[in-house]
């Protein structure tokens, strides 16, 4: 029997993701323009990816104007429906999606971690779209992914839930993509991102939390948050985050007879070696001379 059925990079993604993306149903459509679709609301996430023609979805009271290779991610639980706009109609795929727990077989509205910190924020609204061409990766799975579906061989069930991997881990990419474009020139909105990754540092310190984390938290590359957080904050946020430590730990120093080892354990170091190298570089002294310094002042 083998030991490995999925590749490392897979099992690496799997074990590391809270919630994997399920797919509920998927349809391939044709409909002119007197088609008609009631407003409904669905407990689902629901991605519609239009070939041809033009069409209106009506959604949670927001119109939103697609066309070929627009794609539409609709957040579960939204009022909307669906009006074709072009002759001789609209040709379009509709995949709708969960997410079950990793760890315990139930469901779940929230997902891949990066997919979900962008999605959930209340900035997106009720609906995501981007846009693609027809060489796209995200196009590509999905016809994939329907032809699967129709696969009675042995493995295609298997071959799928690889694909639905891959898709998301591509819409993923896309939407961090298109979300770093839309607030390049949007000074204030950058701003505010860059208060809340400053605010998510001073309330999870004390936490083994790395840059990938923050930059996570707000939907950004590690590289263009690197960049942005040092253009507004003028250090680098690794830089910020030891610094805010080593803060905390001057305070605890001083005000506290805690050890220095739970000390460094209290402001996010599992190593007091590398505790007292930080602490020296941001405070020119060692945690024991900082604290007989405090002491000896009246």
């Amino acid at each position: 029997m083998e030991k490995d059925v999925l590749p490392r990079a897979w099992q690496s993604l799997l074990s590391s993701s809270s919630f994997i993306p399920v797919i509920v149903k998927t349809i391939e459509r044709f409909h002119d323009p007197s088609w008609h679709m009631e407003p409904n609301i669905h407990k689902d996430f629901e991605m519609v990816y239009i070939k041809k023609g033009r069409a209106v979805f009506e959604i949670a009271g927001y119109p939103a104007e697609i066309g070929p290779n627009d794609i539409i991610i609709i957040k579960p639980n939204q009022p909307h429906k669906f009006i074709v706009k072009s002759e001789p109609g609209c040709e379009f795929i509709v995949l709708s999606f969960k997410f079950v727990n990793n760890f315990a077989d139930r469901y779940s509205g929230v997902s891949l971690d990066d997919f979900l910190n962008f999605v959930r924020n209340e900035e997106t609204g009720a609906f995501i779209t981007l846009k693609v061409n027809q060489k796209n990766g995200i196009i590509t799975i999905l016809n994939r992914i329907l032809s699967e579906k129709e696969n009675p061989d042995i493995g295609s069930e298997f071959l799928n839930y690889l694909l639905v991997m891959e898709l998301f881990v591509l819409i993923s990419r896309a939407l961090k993509m298109e979300w770093e474009n839309s607030i390049k020139n949007k000074s204030p909105k950058l701003k505010e991102l860059i208060q809340a990754a400053v605010n998510y540092i001073h309330n999870n310190y004390e936490r083994n939390i790395s840059l990938g984390d923050v930059a996570r938290f707000v939907f950004l590359s590690t590289s263009y948050f690197t960049r942005a957080f040092k253009e507004e904050v003028g250090i680098s946020p690794i830089n910020y985050l030891l610094k805010h430590r080593v803060e905390r730990a001057k305070e605890l120093l001083g005000e506290t007879d805690k050890k220095v080892s739970e000390i460094a354990l209290c402001v996010g170091f599992s190593n007091q070696q590398r505790f007292n190298v930080i602490f020296k570089k941001y405070a020119n002294l060692t945690p024991l001379q900082y604290r007989k310094k405090m002491n000896s002042n009246p």
